[in-house]
């Protein structure tokens, strides 16, 4: 055999070892399966498809076909929480954030609590989900544009573009619709105004609280469904812990309380005065009226020890102790 002969034989066997292991890879990449905790959506990739959802692959699953060159996009299927938290330290972690909002009377409010939900299984739904948010990336906190299935980060960056000015407004509207004092009763001692007594050790008023967080509830819910366009997201619900006060109006209220524990203070020195006052009048119209029980209050007031009792000149009584 001739060289030139050789030659050809060569690049044959070599073109086809390549295309074997193209189409070898293009197999072992034609599988996929799922984890408890996700959900998959698949859509065509090979050279001469389209880029249309292909199935949808539930949470569990066994190893599923998925054709060669496929693109799977795994989202989370469990129940997810978005943190909100006042400490300004925790806001860089993932699914916590720090939100701030102003009440009825303008006080900035920090407000802590969580929001849960699940996103949908409906496979209907799902496909329209990835159609609208898995085709395009979002940018996160550190200049990186990922896709909503990249991972945790890239569901953060989702969460933070989409989720949370929904979450924001829902907040900004029902926090809008009560006063600082309505939620912190203690917010009241430094914006009462009309010298009404106010008491800083009563509770928040736990019924407003209630009350937000079931606004928050209801509004928050159709928000989502009408920014999104779709009821994407299941079983979402807030439980709002607390509220806080600005630093600068939490000082306030610090110092009107050490304010008003310094006036009980005296006005419990004042009465306890008063109480003495009393008790010495009625103690001295005893003795006007008994002198003898003064002189026996004297002398049972004496000290252990002494034997002899003397209250005026030439004047003893032995006491016999």
């Amino acid at each position: 055999m001739g060289s030139g002969a050789r030659t050809g034989a060569t690049f044959v066997a070599v073109i086809a070892v390549v295309s074997l292991l193209i189409v070898a890879y293009g197999w072992m990449t034609g599988y996929t399966k799922t984890d408890g905790g996700e959900i998959a959506v698949v859509r065509n990739g090979g050279f001469f498809d389209d880029n249309s959802i292909r199935d949808v692959i539930d949470p569990s699953s066994g190893l599923v076909y998925i054709g060669l060159w496929s693109n799977v996009h795994k989202y989370p299927a469990q129940q997810r929480f978005f943190t909100l938290t006042s400490n300004q330290g925790a806001g860089g972690r993932l699914g916590v954030d720090v939100i701030s909002v102003p009440s009825k009377d303008g006080v900035q409010m920090g407000i802590e609590g969580t929001f849960y939900f699940r996103l949908t299984r409906n496979h209907t739904t799902l496909r329209a989900f990835d159609d609208g948010y898995g085709t395009r990336q979002f940018l996160g906190q550190d200049n990186e544009m990922l896709y909503a299935y990249d991972g945790e980060q890239g569901w953060a960056n989702f969460l933070d573009q989409i989720v949370r000015p929904v979450i924001e407004n829902a907040l900004r509207q029902q926090m809008g619709n009560v006063r600082c004092a309505d939620l912190v009763s203690s917010c009241a001692l430094v914006q009462n105004q009309g010298g009404v007594p106010v008491d800083p050790n009563a509770p928040s008023n736990s019924a407003n609280i209630a009350k937000v967080q079931d606004e928050v509830n209801r509004q928050f819910l159709d928000d989502l469904k009408s920014t999104l366009g779709g009821a994407f997201f299941e079983d979402v619900r807030f439980n709002l812990s607390r509220v806080t006060l600005p630093p600068s109006v939490q000082e306030a209220v610090d110092k009107a309380q050490s304010a008003f524990a310094a006036v009980s203070e005296s006005q419990a020195r004042i009465q306890q005065a008063l109480a003495d006052a009393q008790a010495n009048r009625n103690r001295q119209e005893g003795y006007n009226a008994c002198p003898a029980c003064a002189q026996i209050d004297i002398i049972r007031s004496l000290p252990q020890g002494v034997t002899v009792y003397a209250p005026g000149a030439n004047t003893a009584v032995p006491l016999g102790r």
